[in-house]
This record gives C-alpha cells, sequence and structure tokens, in this order.
C-alpha cells in the first residue's frame, strides 16, 4: 500500500514591516540600560524586561513585534489626546486653551516648574504643568464626568474600550505630591481656577489608563489619519486639530531631548514615564513602543538614548514609474515592497497625497479606490 505524500502547507507570506520590527527589537532588547520608574511606587512593580514594537498603518493594518499585547499605563502619552479633547470643545476653544496655555517648548524636565511669570501660564500642555490646567478645561459637573469624557476619547483613538487601573490611579494619589505643587503655584497666581485637589484626581486618573504597544500604534495612526480611526471608520477629532496635536507633539513631545529627538528621528511624538512611546508620520503611520527602563530624562530608553535614529522606520512613497511602490527607510538599508501586496498594504493598492517631509502640515488622507473611511465617518457628538 502507498501512503501518499502529505503535500507542503505553503510558507506563510514574507512581512517586510513586520520583519523590521522584529530586527529593531532585536538590536535593542539586549541593550536597553535605564531604569524603571519608582516615584509611583506601582509602576516599579513592571518587567522591566517587556519589549514591545508596533507599527499602524492609516489603511488600518497592525504590524508587531515582542510584547505589544502587554497592558501598562499610558501615563504622560495620554497628554495629546487630551490636548486634542480641550482644542475640540466648543466651549472652550483654540484662543481661550492657548490663552491658559502655552506652546513653546520648556526646555526642562516634565515635572518642572515651567510656569509664566506673573500668569503662571504653562509653557505647553506636554509638561505637567501644562497637562494638569489642560485636564481642567475639560468640561463636566464634576471630576469624574471629566474623566469620562477623557476615557472616551481615549478608547475612539485606540478603537476599543479602555479601563483605568485603579490600583495605579491610588499609587499616583497617594504619591502625586509635586504635581499637586504644581497645581498650587498655578492656583495661586490664577490659571488653574478649580480646586487643586479635583484637577489632579482627573489628571491622574487619565494617566492611569491601561494600554498597549499596539493601542498606542493606532492611536498614532488615527492623528496621522487627520483624526479618523482607520480601523472603525469614527471620527476622535477634526482633521485641524490633528494637526495642531502633531505640531506641539513635535516640538514639545519629548521633553528636553525634544530637539535632538526632531533632529535625529524626524517624527513628532511622546514618551511616558511608564515606557510607552507613541511617533506618528503624519499621513502614514503611527509607532507604539513599550520598554520600562528609561534614561536620565525619563523617556523609554530605546527611542530616548542617544542613537534613536535607529529606531526609526519610515514608509515613504518611492519615485519609480509605473509600480506603486513603498520604501521602508532605516539607516543601514532600504527595502522596497509593492503597494499592492496586501501583507503590506492591508487592503490592496492605495494612493497617497503627502508633503515633502513627515511635519508637512497638511495631514492628507490615505484613500482606497472607492471612498475611504475618513469620508464616510461622521463625528460623534
Amino acid at each position: 500500500m502507498t501512503i501518499p505524500a502529505v503535500a507542503a502547507a505553503d510558507p506563510a507570506p514574507f512581512d517586510p514591516i513586520g520583519d523590521l520590527l522584529g530586527r529593531i527589537r532585536a538590536e535593542f532588547a539586549s541593550n536597553r540600560p535605564g531604569e524603571v520608574a519608582d516615584y509611583i511606587p506601582q509602576l516599579a512593580t513592571v518587567d522591566p524586561a517587556a519589549f514591545g514594537l508596533a507599527l499602524a498603518g492609516v489603511s488600518g493594518s497592525v504590524y508587531e513585534a515582542g510584547d505589544t499585547d502587554v497592558p501598562f499605563t499610558i501615563q504622560s502619552v495620554s497628554k495629546p489626546f487630551v490636548y486634542a479633547l480641550a482644542l475640540a470643545l466648543a466651549d472652550v476653544g483654540m484662543d481661550e486653551v492657548l490663552a491658559r496655555v502655552g506652546v513653546e517648548p520648556s526646555g526642562e524636565a516634565f515635572n518642572a516648574i515651567s510656569l509664566e511669570p506673573g500668569t503662571g501660564r504653562p509653557d505647553n500642555p506636554l509638561i505637567n504643568a501644562g497637562a494638569i490646567l489642560i485636564s481642567s478645561l475639560v468640561t463636566g459637573a464634576d471630576p469624574e464626568e471629566r474623566s469620562a469624557r477623557i476615557l472616551v476619547l481615549l478608547s475612539r483613538c485606540a478603537g476599543r474600550d479602555l479601563v483605568v487601573d485603579d490600583a495605579v490611579f491610588r499609587s499616583e494619589h497617594d504619591n502625586g505630591d509635586r504635581n499637586r505643587a504644581l497645581a498650587h503655584l498655578m492656583r495661586a497666581s490664577g490659571s488653574l481656577t478649580m480646586p487643586v485637589d479635583e484637577a489632579v484626581d482627573v489628571y491622574f486618573r487619565q494617566c492611569s489608563v491601561l494600554v498597549t504597544a499596539a493601542d498606542l500604534a493606532v492611536m498614532g495612526a488615527t492623528l496621522a489619519n487627520g483624526g479618523v480611526n482607520s480601523r472603525t471608520s469614527v471620527v476622535a477629532m477634526e482633521q485641524a486639530v490633528a494637526e495642531q496635536v502633531l505640531t506641539v507633539m513635535a516640538t514639545c513631545g519629548m521633553y528636553d531631548f525634544s530637539g535632538e529627538w526632531l533632529f535625529r528621528v524626524g517624527l513628532p511624538a511622546k514618551s511616558g514615564v511608564s515606557g510607552g512611546l507613541v511617533a506618528v508620520s503624519p499621513s502614514q503611520f503611527g509607532i507604539g513602543m513599550f520598554s520600562p527602563p528609561l534614561d536620565e530624562r525619563g523617556n523609554s530608553v530605546p527611542g530616548g538614548r542617544g542613537r534613536p535614529g535607529h529606531f526609526r522606520a519610515v514608509l515613504a512613497p518611492s519615485d519609480a514609474p509605473g509600480h506603486p511602490q513603498w520604501s521602508l527607510v532605516r539607516p543601514g538599508g532600504t527595502r522596497r515592497v509593492r503597494a499592492t501586496d496586501r501583507s503590506v498594504a492591508g487592503r490592496g493598492r492605495r494612493r497617497c497625497r503627502r508633503g515633502p517631509g513627515p511635519l508637512h502640515a497638511g495631514v492628507h488622507r490615505v484613500r482606497h479606490g472607492r471612498a475611504g473611511a475618513a469620508d464616510r465617518a461622521t463625528p460623534p457628538r
């Protein structure tokens, strides 16, 4: 009796983006000097070996390497999204927000007393003082309602329902004296108009929302897509607001490392002391990272140490005539792939109108052959 040979399974299609993320992760996995944040005791319990990288395209595709499904608290990565919520509110608006919080780089640490003399106006919304004041501008009858509105916005950007880690919130609340001091200084100068305890309660709670590296990538892609979550078609914010948020992320998102980060990497970004980082290439993709060891500035080591250019993974359209291609650009080499490859493009051929570089002010929508998700979605009320 002859036993028929079993046909070999077709090999999985090569995923160049996932492969690139895996190689970048491998490069840094064994060399991440730094310390896990311990000024919030609950953060000190995290596994320092955890390391995940994810990239989400505006087509809705997500590529992952490593510990991308490990939950951690969003911390300061929440700040640009809450800033978007304050800018978008009809009863606050851009002029009122700018009158209360500046948009200038502080050149100082995230928890520094970077306040305008005489007015108490924080330098920008991405340092702690500015973020506390921005949280106070989110309208609501009480801290619980303001926190609920923030959670809804973060969930829309991530494309799923997020929750608060109550243990981290309690740890933040019990060990947040410096943030309370910043709030008292702003309250004394008149820039913060609500009671200190109410303001910091909302801020502590927004920092305690649980996310993953994959969530951060999708949230970054929502900003890249002009405020539209391409996985759910939900409009999380208006395009003009997304552009303003990305501008502030570019100049202020990495605190006193913002200038060097922008010089080396060229992407708007925001870091957090839990080890999270989000970076955005407008009209193209968002990157999410989780790596708990921090450098002396409080940035995650793979992103914030002296060679962040090695972390950069940029998709850029090639100029090859007749063949819509995309390039994976990274120091040391380039890999080209066809945009019609579903493992890369996610949903077939796509066309992208983009500006001259990653900081082009216009966040243009990536469209497919039919009406794109951005066209079909309507803003939530």
